[in-house]
C-alpha cells in the first residue's frame, strides 16, 4: 500500500520549506553584515559614551574654525570636529574631499584610539544649501537657470 500526500498538503511543506529558507537566508545576511553596521555618533555622545576602542564608528559634527592643520609628512591632517557642545579631536591620513573647509560639516569613519583621538578611514564633506559648483560662480542667476534647466531636460530625454 502506498500513501501519497494530496496536492493540499505538498503545496503546504514547500510553503513550509520556502518560509524556512527566507528565515535562514535573512539570519545568514544579518550575521554577515554585523561587523559592517557602524554607529553615528556627534561630539557631544562621544566625549559622554565613547565607544569601544577600535569600533568601527562614524563621527559627524563641523570642523571648528581655526583647527585645520598638515602634519610633517603632507598627507595626514589633524582637525576638531565640534556639535556646539563638545569637541573631538580626529586625525586623517590621504586627500581632503573638495568640499572639506573649516566650519562646515563633516562625517568621518573611522575609530577612537585610546588616547581620545578619532583616526578617521574616510571623510564625507557636507555642503550647506548655498553651495555653487564652480561651474556656475561666475555665471549671472539667468544664465544658471538656463544651463539647469538645459542639463535636466538631457537627463530627462537622453535621445535628443
Amino acid at each position: 500500500m502506498t500513501s501519497r500526500l494530496k496536492a493540499k498538503h505538498q503545496r503546504l511543506i514547500l510553503i513550509v520549506i520556502a518560509l524556512a529558507a527566507l528565515i535562514g537566508a535573512g539570519l545568514l545576511a544579518a550575521y554577515a553584515l554585523r561587523n559592517q553596521a557602524s554607529y553615528f555618533y556627534v561630539p557631544a555622545q562621544m566625549v559622554s559614551e565613547p565607544p569601544a576602542p577600535g569600533e568601527a564608528v562614524r563621527l559627524g559634527g563641523m570642523v571648528q574654525a581655526g583647527s585645520l592643520r598638515t602634519e610633517p609628512d603632507g598627507v595626514t591632517f589633524a582637525f576638531v570636529v565640534g556639535d556646539g557642545e563638545a569637541t573631538v579631536p580626529v586625525r586623517f591620513a590621504g586627500i581632503l574631499p573638495d568640499l572639506f573647509v573649516e566650519g562646515s560639516g563633516v562625517v568621518a569613519e573611522g575609530r577612537l584610539d585610546p588616547g581620545g583621538t578619532f583616526v578617521a578611514d574616510n571623510l564625507l564633506a557636507k555642503h550647506d544649501e548655498n553651495y555653487i559648483p564652480r561651474e556656475l560662480e561666475e555665471m549671472t542667476e539667468h544664465q544658471a537657470q538656463q544651463v539647469v534647466a538645459e542639463t535636466t531636460d538631457e537627463q530627462l530625454d537622453p535621445g535628443a
